[in-house]
């Protein structure tokens, strides 16, 4: 066999990587648990987390983050709306401002903070507040770049 070229196994999953890599995954959820042990209001990092996994094309993280934002009671129609939340009309100041900084965050494509973006979330946020949802959005940019990389499968969709 050439040495360049290796056989794929069987598929990645969030099983594989529970067993494969234990301190990753602790780190992951290290960090998801800070932001909320932070007080950051559980509905509006969800939102931020869905839309960030549209950007990044995430199926497994769509779905997960889906469900869960379901079981906490986010209204179906912002969860409906929010790959076009600009345009929407629903989102309250700060949902728009934490949304338009995520994706201000997983976009970069200068390298750098567009200064409205910041702006706007300066308006709606304290420091505190403004730097926990920063780390929720590297911490969802980090999960997509593994679950969607590697192709997991999306979990089951809860029942509503």
């Amino acid at each position: 066999m050439d040495m360049t070229t290796k056989p794929v196994e069987a598929g990645f999953s969030y099983d594989r990587f529970q067993k494969i890599a234990p301190a990753a995954l602790a780190a992951l959820l290290a960090m998801g648990k800070a932001v909320d042990d932070s007080g950051l209001d559980k509905a509006l990092t969800e939102l931020v987390k869905i839309r960030v996994s549209q950007i990044n094309g995430c199926a497994f993280c769509i779905q997960f983050h889906l469900d869960l934002a379901h079981r906490i009671g986010i209204d179906a129609v912002k969860l409906d709306l929010v790959a076009a939340w600009r345009d929407a009309g629903i989102y309250s100041a700060r949902e728009l401002a934490a949304l338009g900084w995520a994706e201000q965050v997983t976009i970069q494509t200068d390298h750098h903070s567009d200064e409205s973006a910041y702006a706007a979330l300066h308006d709606q946020f304290t420091a505190d507040e403004m730097l926990n949802l920063t780390v929720a959005i590297a911490n969802i940019n980090a999960w997509n770049r593994i679950a969607g990389a590697l192709h997991f499968p999306p979990p089951a969709a809860q029942r509503r």
